[in-house]
């Protein structure tokens, strides 16, 4: 969550610059969104794995109905208070993006029903989403649920009205149905679970290096030698994120398996506050656009003078802002930023888990 908010910075406040065009970009802007490319595999793996592990206190239809409705809430809020009072800060609805809340919500939606079959089949299915899905890239279709399930792009494109589709399902609802079976392990002996994680974490790990280079199957950008090594080091690390190739989860859920075995059953002091962000997520995300979107149009007012870009968003390469002429702060004032917006959301969150530990309405499970 805390990483996640520095790509959502970047994005307001730096320059405008593409982070991952080896033409363009620099090392360092280069890692700086790539370290946030292992948010979104960890959210869909571990909201399944949660999932899992709230069977111990919920039976399976009980369980079926929290995702189905919790799913369904996820994607109204994306299309609706997320984009207007977040990203955008207007409500002409001109363009509406759909990102990760609304994967979240369809992976939450499709889980209700697999929670029933067995795990051979769920993890199976999960599987065959996560690695053939790269088969289909040759497809290019225009149509709305080819757009929704595979391919990023317009699922409705008028001079008045646009929706745009930047997390197509497929492989983002097989990692959920992966991190539901996962969550079994959590009901195994210390020492084996622990093993199964180490085992786990470097067997993908080693696939990504292996596939990678090959260099035939797994990603529709291949890697090639640069300039420098250090320049093709970034090409073989620049998988495809829209959607997420075999290659894109190999590379950050390999590295999350092991941080999961490194962690499991301790609880370092420096990250102490970063459960308590970890208990409220959906507080802490929700807060954190309109707080990122603000601090960016005080940065504005303050250079000059006027705030009309920052409610301006007519299409995709002009979001979630138009930037005004010379806009954007260097990567250390984006850092400086980081760093405020999760210390200004901290005390809320610590204030809003607080309130969820003393109080056991089944509306708050929803924020």
């Amino acid at each position: 969550m805390i990483l996640m908010a520095l790509d959502h910075v970047r994005d307001f406040v730096a320059i405008p610059a593409n982070p991952v065009d080896l033409q363009t970009t620099t090392v360092p802007l280069f890692f700086t969104r790539w370290i946030t490319h292992f948010c979104a595999p960890v959210f869909f793996l571990l909201m399944g794995t949660g999932a899992c592990l709230s069977m111990g206190r919920k039976s399976k239809g009980e369980l079926s109905r929290f995702l189905l409705t919790r799913g369904l809430w996820l994607i109204v809020l994306e299309v609706t208070i997320l984009r207007c009072l977040g990203f955008q800060f207007n409500f002409d609805y001109r363009l509406t993006m759909v990102f990760i809340l609304w994967a979240l919500g369809w992976a939450m939606i499709v889980l209700a029903g697999l929670i029933y079959l067995p795990d051979w089949a769920i993890v199976t299915f999960g599987v065959v989403l996560i690695a053939g899905h790269n088969l289909l890239d040759s497809i290019n279709s225009q149509n709305p649920l080819w757009i929704i399930l595979h391919q990023p792009g317009f699922l409705v494109n008028t001079p008045r009205f646009s929706v745009f589709a930047v997390y197509p399902l497929i492989p983002w609802v097989g990692v959920t149905a992966v991190g539901f079976v996962l969550g079994r392990i959590y009901s195994w002996p210390a020492k084996r679970r622990r093993a199964f994680l180490l085992r786990m974490g470097l067997a993908l790990s080693a696939g990504f290096i292996l596939l990678r280079a090959v260099n035939i199957y797994g990603d529709p950008s291949r890697w090639s030698v640069q300039k420098s090594a250090a320049f093709t080091l970034l090409s073989f690390l620049n998988t495809t994120k829209y959607p997420p190739s075999l290659l894109f989860l190999l590379m950050t859920l390999g590295p999350a398996m092991l941080a999961l075995w490194a962690l499991d059953g301790k609880s370092p002091r420096v990250l102490q506050p970063a459960l308590i962000i970890g208990k409220v997520p959906l507080f802490y995300y929700i807060l954190h656009i309109p707080l990122i979107h603000l601090i960016a149009l005080a940065i504005c007012y303050a250079r000059y003078g006027q705030v009309h870009w920052m409610f301006q968003s007519p299409d995709p390469s002009h979001y979630p802002i138009t930037p005004p002429p010379g806009w954007g702060l260097p990567l250390p004032g984006v850092y400086l930023v980081w760093a405020m917006v999760v210390l200004l959301l901290y005390p809320l969150c610590r204030w809003y888990a607080g309130v969820k530990q003393r109080h056991h309405s089944p509306w708050l499970s929803y924020v």
